[in-house]
């Protein structure tokens, strides 16, 4: 929520105080030109001096300490809005001076707060502009003279360059955001690798590619063996930690086109593309002999193995969905002849095992 003491809210504190700093800073210079024509009370000067060079400190230690940093920034804008207004009727509407000012404001305005805050801005200025005519009275100055239109200057120049910085801060962050979320959205969150429905959809994408371009690829679908039994032993902790460990390994052997992902609870999927069986047999059984000879210092009796079944994809396939069961027969395959085992499916043959000894 916008109104985290330690989340959004004192980010959106922290995007407003350099602009206002700023805007502040430089609208003081074009104030003073604006009133340096006039007899004004020393209150006036002091206020002036307060309002742009103390104000933007003290707004921001008052929203940063606040209970709701959000809410009190807002009402800070409000204030900034009140004293615009107030200083546009002080220097008696010189036109140069006053649209500058208007103009900045409300395009902080709508930066920070989009419609809603424009219009109450609005409002408040116009009770900012009553009150400097209620204590200094009214008029009306129509000529700007030509220090009037040097002071405005900076305020037409630097102001727009640090709102449109810190838009593209904002830009940057959201930009960067997005893609976390787009990743997190796709990956599983304790391996890491593609999750089960995102890893489906590049199958499809593969399987489409590879039938247009009748390039090779594999399939690989790898089960820990007797996974249930080494959460029942061990418990679930260690059990995370032999998904960990085999996510792992198999991000240590992918190569950049090779597409893993978690398929199951305690099943893994692999696309290797321009890959035959005899290379993907290769891969899959280095895969199977480093896992089976991990060891942990602290359980020095557990042992895991796998069990890998493997699908080229082929002319005749009806679809990704064909070309995923021939794997997942080939996975069945292996599990039934003893597990720790690579297993390839073969179109019109049964699946012809290759076991390895321990």
């Amino acid at each position: 929520m916008m109104d985290n003491r330690s989340g959004k809210g004192l980010s959106f504190v922290r995007r407003i105080y350099l602009p206002r700093i700023i805007g502040l800073g430089i609208g003081m210079l074009s104030v003073m030109a604006g009133i340096s024509t006039l007899q004004m009370p020393p209150w006036v000067w002091g206020l002036l001096l307060f309002n742009g060079l103390i104000w933007p400190h003290l707004a921001f230690q008052l929203a940063r300490r606040a209970a709701v940093p959000y809410h009190a920034e807002y009402r800070n804008l409000l204030v900034d809005s009140l004293m615009g207004g107030f200083w546009t009727a002080a220097m008696q509407f010189n036109p140069l001076p006053s649209v500058t000012i208007l103009a900045m404001m409300a395009m902080n305005n709508f930066a920070a707060g989009g419609q809603r805050l424009f219009f109450k801005g609005l409002f408040i200025q116009g009770l900012g502009a009553g009150l400097s005519i209620a204590l200094l009275g009214a008029g009306l100055q129509l000529q700007a003279t030509p220090l009037q239109v040097y002071a405005c200057l900076p305020m037409l120049t630097l102001y727009p360059m640090a709102v449109g910085w810190v838009c593209y801060r904002l830009a940057m962050n959201l930009s960067e955001h997005k893609r976390r979320l787009s990743a997190l959205s796709r990956t599983d969150s304790l391996t890491g690798l593609l999750n089960h429905g995102s890893w489906k959809d590049l199958l499809q994408l593969k399987f489409q590619t590879c039938q247009q371009q009748h390039c090779q690829a594999v399939i690989a679908l790898i089960d820990i063996d007797h996974f249930k039994a080494i959460n029942d032993t061990y418990g679930h902790v260690v059990g995370d930690c032999v998904l960990s460990q085999l996510s792992n390994e198999l991000k240590l052997g992918l190569r950049e086109d090779d597409l893993a992902g978690r398929y199951g609870g305690d099943e893994f999927c692999l696309i290797l593309p321009n890959t035959n069986l005899e290379q993907a047999s290769l891969a899959m059984e280095r895969l199977r002999e480093r896992v089976g000879s991990y060891r942990n210092p602290q359980l020095p009796e557990l042992r895991i193995s796998l069990s890998i079944g493997l699908a080229s994809c082929r002319e005749g396939l009806a679809d990704a969905q064909d070309w995923l069961n021939e794997a997942d027969k080939a996975l069945y395959t292996a599990k039934k002849s003893g597990r720790n085992q690579v297993n390839f499916a073969q179109p019109d043959l049964t699946a012809l095992k290759l076991a390895y000894p321990d």
